[in-house]
């Protein structure tokens, strides 16, 4: 018996409209540029000084910049970068800003931060949930050791 009869049959995945792909194309793109800008000019001319974890979460997001210009031109492959670009603004929105606001300690800082993640809205839209689901919840998990 081969190899090939012996291994499972590839998991079907529904169709992802190609307009979805394209903006997702587009959205990895403004990740890129314009977070990328951003980011990449202060740690490239406004680094010196910086706190230890400032300094570490600029670099995370320079990561992540570069990282979305690979979203580009392979959308659904980078798909749980998006994942994780949607989870952890959501996180820092419902966490920390909201929980800010409703302490009546809101500031500046936090403002600014709350206008840069209120963007992933459109990540939100553009989603192709269903394909999530069932690309990484309810396909079967990876075998944790090889069959004999």
């Amino acid at each position: 018996m081969t190899a090939q009869s012996e291994a499972a049959p590839a998991p079907v995945f529904p169709e992802v409209a190609m307009w979805r792909i394209n903006v997702m194309r587009l959205t990895f793109l403004l990740m890129a540029l314009v977070m990328g800008s951003f980011v990449w000019y202060r740690l490239i001319f406004e680094f010196a000084g910086w706190p230890v974890d400032r300094g570490l979460s600029k670099s995370m997001l320079g990561a992540l910049a570069l990282m979305a210009l690979l979203g580009v031109r392979y959308p659904m492959q980078m798909l749980p970068l998006m994942l994780y670009e949607t989870l952890w603004k959501t996180v820092w929105i419902v966490m920390i800003a909201f929980r800010s606001w409703l302490a009546g300690k809101w500031t500046a800082d936090i403002e600014a931060l709350f206008h840069d993640c209120i963007g992933i809205i459109v990540a939100y839209i553009v989603m192709p949930w269903r394909y999530v689901w069932a690309r990484y919840v309810a396909q079967p998990m990876e075998p944790l050791r090889r069959k004999r």
